[in-house]
């Protein structure tokens, strides 16, 4: 009766076991304060050291916050634009990020970006790795769109100049209440005026200039002017008798 009974227990033991092994994924992300600009996170573990004891020594893991950084490259008109490179370069993380590893450590329990390029639609994707200290993943650095594309216009004879060379982000992460915030700086956009009213009558004109398509489509076309007949030509025709 206690060999069934223990057997019992076991047998309960293992199911428990492997109920909790395929259960449903944790849910990491609660609050999205990121607007889709992050997407598909995901939270991984990392060998970055090892763990000396007397006799053994253990592997040391640390888990890091995996996901994609994503974003839109159109041209003036609202077009999508294929091929730009945009890259995240990290600038500064929090103290605690730095002393939470020893000096063998930081090499491998560090932030990192691998670039993104625009397809057909205009789409790009950065796909980052960055370390959880704490339960707190807090990441400073910049965007920069389309690196060198000066080189390429000198090499080529053409490229894209980006409208904003670069712009400052700051990506945040706590795990505890599973909150994402990803918040860039200042941001600069360009306005074009406009001239006009409803009742028709032409209103004052706005200091500013005109994107480059508009600008070429605006300007008048000077229409040739034909050349006047010469007096020897003139002379030559009165002579048959046609002048007047």
């Amino acid at each position: 009766m206690k060999n069934r009974n223990l057997i019992g227990l076991l047998c309960m033991g293992a199911l428990l076991i492997l109920a909790g092994c395929g259960g449903a994924p944790r849910k990491i992300v609660v609050l999205d304060f990121a607007e889709g600009r992050v997407v598909d996170l995901s939270i991984t573990e990392k060998l970055t050291g090892v763990n000396d004891y007397v006799f053994f020594s253990l592997p040391k893991k640390s888990e890091f916050l995996d996901g994609y950084i994503q974003g839109v490259v159109t041209d003036y008109a609202d077009n999508p634009i294929q091929g730009v490179v945009v890259r995240a370069v990290a600038s500064a993380e929090g103290q605690e990020s730095q002393d939470q590893f020893d000096t063998g450590e930081k090499a491998l329990a560090v932030s990192s970006f691998d670039p993104g390029v625009s397809d057909s639609n205009g789409f790009y994707r950065i796909r980052f790795s960055l370390p959880i200290v704490n339960g707190i993943v807090d990441v400073r650095g910049k965007l920069v769109y389309n690196p060198g594309w000066e080189e390429e216009k000198a090499n080529l004879g053409k490229a894209y100049e980006p409208q904003m060379k670069q712009s400052p982000f700051r990506l945040y992460y706590e795990e505890k209440t599973g909150m994402i915030v990803f918040a860039e700086g200042i941001r600069k956009v360009i306005v074009a005026p406009v001239r006009g009213l409803s009742d028709g009558t032409a209103s004052a004109p706005l200091p500013g200039t005109l994107p480059p398509s508009s600008q070429s489509s605006a300007a008048p076309k000077k229409e040739a002017s034909k050349p006047a007949a010469s007096k020897s030509e003139d002379d030559l025709f009165k002579g048959f008798g046609f002048g007047p």
